[in-house]
């Protein structure tokens, strides 16, 4: 919290400072209960605070957002508001009943907004609400819509993304909870309950030694002479196929991705300033985990050494070197291109990660170990590489074997 003399300099210089790791409340030093908060999705509220009555508790009103209401129109309407309250008007539970009015696709905003995430969460939730639940039962009243309407939604959405339309209902979920505790919906209302969800089927798709040697392959092709392009079925295409070279950074990422077990954010995002070259270390500050560090091979770090150094990303994208410089989005079509190349089309990005520490797990490597290198909150979730650990069970199965076909004098 922080007292300040509001005005339109002050709130504009607030607005452009570096966004908040949680909402942050701002007062004004004047008019008491007058103020504005920022949320880490950088969106300002004003809002004005009171007592309905001597003795009652104190409630809050939004009177809306910082740069469409003035900071002379929003104190204004804090000064009626707060003087309506001290005439007995409950102008807070009047604003209740209007955000009840408010559609689906409104409490998913505000729940986007107003609650405390990492950007590529928020951002994920914001297409996710676009493409998902939007053209669904964004329209409809938030307090009006039922659970069979969000089940037929949800039966629609899965005939495209099975997995996508679990994702929403998940999101929907969260933003009825959060709206509930916020009078934007009345307490337990929430028609995203109990939804019959798609069954999800944990992936376990390795590269085999051979699969990876053609992976290789294709690597050094993609960034040599390039991929051909897919024939064409035209009787006047020329007969030398085009090609696309692909450069040292598109297939430095793929290796990184094998070589260290990284997530995708995770080397797209990389920063070189987060690179310790003499230690060996990748200094992540802000991954799916946390803050975490990544131990290099000699390899992986080799594989980095060899990268140009043209910006501020190791993996450098096409705003390399301007003033708003920006991670590379992804690599879906260059991995598209190269893993058809290799003749490995049925494997995903996101499998180059369960591939280092199917290797780790099938050298008899312990899990503990492998949890340790790709920094696993929950050591569940290395226990799906356990059957790919038969080194140890095999030599304890030898060991027990043994001594019984000894005792009954075995073969």
């Amino acid at each position: 919290m922080a007292v300040l003399k509001i005005t339109a300099e002050t709130v504009d210089a607030v607005m452009k400072s570096a966004k908040p790791n949680k909402t942050t409340f701002y007062f004004d030093d004047d008019l008491s209960g007058f103020g504005f908060y920022r949320t880490p999705g950088d969106v300002g509220t004003w809002f004005a605070e009171f007592r309905p009555i001597a003795g009652g508790s104190k409630k809050r009103i939004k009177l809306g957002r910082v740069g469409t209401l003035k900071a002379s129109e929003a104190r204004e309407a804090a000064r009626k508001a707060i003087a309506h309250a001290a005439l007995g008007k409950d102008l807070a539970k009047d604003r209740a009943d209007g955000r009840a009015s408010g559609t689906v696709k409104e409490l998913v905003e505000e729940y986007i907004a107003g609650k405390e995430m990492k950007q590529s969460t928020r951002d994920f939730y914001t297409t996710t609400l676009k493409t998902q639940i939007e053209p669904h039962i964004g329209s409809t009243k938030a307090v009006a819509l039922m659970r069979v309407d969000v089940q037929k939604a949800h039966d629609k959405m899965s005939k495209k993304a099975r997995y996508s339309a679990n994702r929403a209902m998940a999101l929907l979920s969260a933003a009825y909870v959060w709206g509930a505790k916020r009078g934007y919906v009345p307490e337990g209302t929430n028609p995203a309950s109990s939804i019959d969800r798609n069954k999800e089927e944990q992936r376990e798709r390795y590269l085999t030694e051979d699969e990876m040697a053609r992976l290789g392959d294709a690597l050094r092709e993609a960034e040599t002479i390039g991929i051909p392009h897919k024939p064409s079925e035209s009787k006047h295409a020329p007969k030398e196929k085009n090609r696309t070279i692909y450069g040292p950074h598109v297939t430095g990422a793929i290796r990184l991705l094998m070589l260290t077990g990284c997530r995708l954010r995770e080397i797209l995002n990389l920063r070189w300033s987060e690179y310790d070259e003499k230690r060996g270390l990748l200094l992540l500050p802000d991954s799916k985990t946390g803050r975490k560090t990544i131990v290099l091979s000699a390899a992986a770090q080799a594989e980095i050494e060899s990268l140009p150094r043209v910006g501020i990303y190791v993996i450098a994208s096409e705003s390399v070197a301007t003033e708003n410089e920006k991670p590379r989005a992804d690599l879906k079509r260059p991995w598209a291109a190269i893993s058809a190349r290799a003749g490995i089309a049925d494997v995903h990005v996101h499998d180059l990660r369960h591939t280092f520490a199917s290797v780790g797990a099938g050298d008899g490597m312990s899990l503990l170990t492998i949890g340790k290198l790709l920094h696993h909150a929950d050591t569940a979730t290395t226990q799906r590489y356990a059957h790919v650990d038969v080194n140890p069970q095999r030599a304890a199965a030898n060991a027990i074997a043994g001594k019984i076909a000894d005792a009954i004098g075995g073969k």
